[in-house]
């Protein structure tokens, strides 16, 4: 201890000490760090709130943009069925007219019998042919008279100008064997007049012996009597009253052992109706039965004014059960047709311009492409032009979708799935 240091004096009882100043150094220090600080987090809580307002951004933007399903657009590699009204007609259908007149005598069949071809179905009587008959028959017989009478003279006649002829000169005038000559010729056109009679009257005779015959009104066909108009006692007028004339049909015949059901097939489906074609027939009165018919030919020729194609099947009938002028379903089954696609119709987008699908592009955009239309097949729909297997079709899209709008896929993995199930559609 140097001598000018003094020994530090303890402060008196009953006073604190006094602190020490800070340096203005310090003070400077401080209010840096504290500012620091400060600055630090207001930068932090600008950063964090950028970064909340992007999130925000983006999640609203993410929930802008439409969330989609897609399906895969399928080939026709199955065939489609086609169903369209058909009639029902016989192998053969005759309505029976008389060809006499008289009165029925005699019916033998009635509704729904079998026939045979030749059975006599019904007699009539006819008391004015049978007089006209008579009358020609005995006609002919006198000719046939005549012609005798008119042979025998032209015998005469002829060995009597021989002997004229044939005589020596002097003995007879020439005179007369010109006069024998003449009786001659004229023995044979007499003859030869009768001969032309009897000819006349024996057409007359088979005439009438045909007409005669057709009092028996006979079936031309094995079938079954579908109808009869007539009765014992009615007068028969003969005729047909196809030609606009009042005579009655008497009869109706129908061959059934194999029937012809004609249809009318639109024209946009006649070019996949073709002879051999296999068809179902269904018929109400049978709702629990199918019948097989086949393609037998078609008119080849569209009808104008329906624009359809008729075209006619041919189905076996052995029991019977299929009947003249029913009504049938015929169920076509139509071939594949590898160029067609097929979509589900929740996939159509109706608009002003056009008929349209909206496709998702490989940018994620929306594509509306306009198609064509094939049949309506329910659930999916037949798209002709306009649509390729490799799109992917929008599923029941929004009514606000636009041209070039960027949508969100919700089921890749389905889609995925699909193609699995179908090779033929694509991604």
């Amino acid at each position: 201890m140097s001598d000018t240091d003094e020994p530090a004096q303890p402060p008196p009882a009953g006073h604190a000490p006094e602190p020490n100043p800070i340096s203005p150094r310090k003070l400077r220090r401080v209010g840096v760090v504290v500012a620091s600080i400060a600055l630090a987090i207001a930068a932090t809580g600008i950063v964090v709130r950028q970064i909340k307002a992007r999130e925000v951004a983006s999640w609203t933007y993410q929930q802008a943009i439409p969330s989609v399903s897609i399906v895969l657009p399928k080939r026709g590699e199955f065939g489609t069925q086609l169903v369209l009204p058909g009639n029902v007609e016989a192998w053969y259908q005759a309505p029976i007219y008389a060809r006499v007149s008289g009165y029925l005598k005699k019916w033998y069949f009635d509704y729904g019998a079998a026939v045979k071809k030749g059975d006599v179905l019904a007699v009539i009587d006819t008391p004015d042919l049978d007089a006209q008959y008579a009358a020609a028959k005995a006609s002919l017989n006198a000719s046939r008279a005549r012609v005798n009478v008119w042979m025998a003279q032209m015998q005469f006649a002829k060995t009597t100008y021989a002997r004229w002829r044939d005589s020596p000169k002097g003995v007879v005038s020439v005179q007369e064997t010109q006069s024998k000559k003449a009786d001659f010729e004229s023995a044979v056109a007499h003859y030869d007049a009768a001969v032309a009679n009897v000819k006349s009257d024996e057409g007359v005779v088979d005439r009438l012996q045909a007409l005669e015959r057709f009092k028996y009104i006979v079936a031309p066909f094995n079938g079954i009597v579908t109808a009869r108009n007539t009765d014992i006692g009615d007068l028969i007028n003969a005729g047909s009253g196809a030609g606009g004339g009042s005579a009655p049909q008497l009869f109706s015949i129908a061959d059934i052992h194999k029937m012809r059901v004609f249809v009318q097939v639109p024209q946009a489906m006649s070019g996949q109706i073709a002879p051999g074609m296999t068809a179902d027939l269904h018929l109400p009165q049978y709702p629990d039965r199918t019948f097989k018919a086949v393609v037998a030919t078609t008119a080849r020729a569209i009808n104008s004014t329906s624009r359809t194609l008729l075209v006619e099947l041919h189905a076996d009938n052995p029991r019977g059960l299929l009947e003249p002028g029913t009504y049938t379903e015929v169920h076509f089954d139509l071939p594949p047709n590898p160029n067609v696609l097929t979509i589900p119709t929740t996939a159509l987008v109706f608009r002003e311009s056009a008929l349209q699908v909206a496709v998702v592009g490989p940018d994620g955009r929306a594509e509306l492409k306009q198609i064509t239309l094939g049949r309506n097949l329910g659930n999916t729909a037949q798209v002709l032009k306009g649509l390729s297997i490799e799109d992917r079709v929008i599923n029941d899209p929004p009514d606000s979708l636009v041209n070039g709008e960027v949508v969100r896929i919700a089921n890749p993995l389905a889609a995925v799935g699909q193609l699995a199930a179908n090779p033929h559609a694509g991604l």
